[in-house]
């Protein structure tokens, strides 16, 4: 045991404790280090990506990308008389009613074919059916086909480019890709997907 006579004594020394300005030091030392930590936290999770958010922006491509790659892509419109059997006849489509040719160049790929069909459109040659038809698509907010199941918040383009060249076919309008974008605020995934005529078939 030290005495105020052994106090100087090598032993005794090494007894003694932490004083009140060491530990104030250290309790400061350490409040910045976590202050710094948490903050950093906090940034990096304010600005990553919300993991619902991503889930539901994929689901929402590849639900609408399937939707547009399963449907019919033909020389005519598929409401056309001529639609399972029509040939090419230089790059005119032999289509019953010319004004049903899908495989016109320019903005044909950006007008559905008739110009009154649409994704929701509810009778007989007034929706969708081929998948030039989507060029040029979008929607605010997110719906399935008939309108309903909403999705607040989101929004969807449809890209659809001729791609044949890309895979060295002599007619470019062979096979078309179909880029789909959804969006949430600043966050956005884009699915590609191809499709092939089979032409004079579905």
């Amino acid at each position: 045991m030290c005495t105020e006579a052994t106090i100087k004594h090598p032993g005794c020394l090494r007894q003694r404790g932490v004083t009140l300005v060491e530990l104030i030091v250290f309790i400061i030392v350490m409040s910045v280090g976590v202050v710094g930590v948490l903050s950093t936290m906090s940034v990096s999770i304010r600005f990553s990506a919300e993991p619902m958010v991503q889930k539901q922006l994929s689901a929402i491509a590849e639900s609408l990308l399937a939707e547009i790659l399963n449907q019919p892509f033909t020389l005519c419109d598929p409401d056309d008389a001529n639609a399972s059997t029509a040939t090419l006849s230089g790059t005119t489509p032999t289509c019953a009613i010319a004004a049903n040719d899908q495989n016109r160049g320019g903005g044909a790929l950006n007008v559905p074919t008739p110009a009154g069909e649409t994704r929701s459109g509810a009778g007989p040659g007034t929706q969708f059916d081929n998948v030039a038809d989507y060029g040029g698509f979008s929607m605010t907010p997110v719906t399935d086909v008939t309108g309903g199941n909403l999705v607040a918040g989101y929004s969807a383009t449809v890209n659809v480019a001729r791609a044949g060249t890309q895979f060295g076919l002599a007619d470019n309008s062979a096979a078309l890709q179909v880029t789909v974008t959804a969006s949430r605020g600043n966050e956005s995934i884009a699915l590609t997907g191809y499709r092939f005529r089979y032409a004079p078939r579905y």
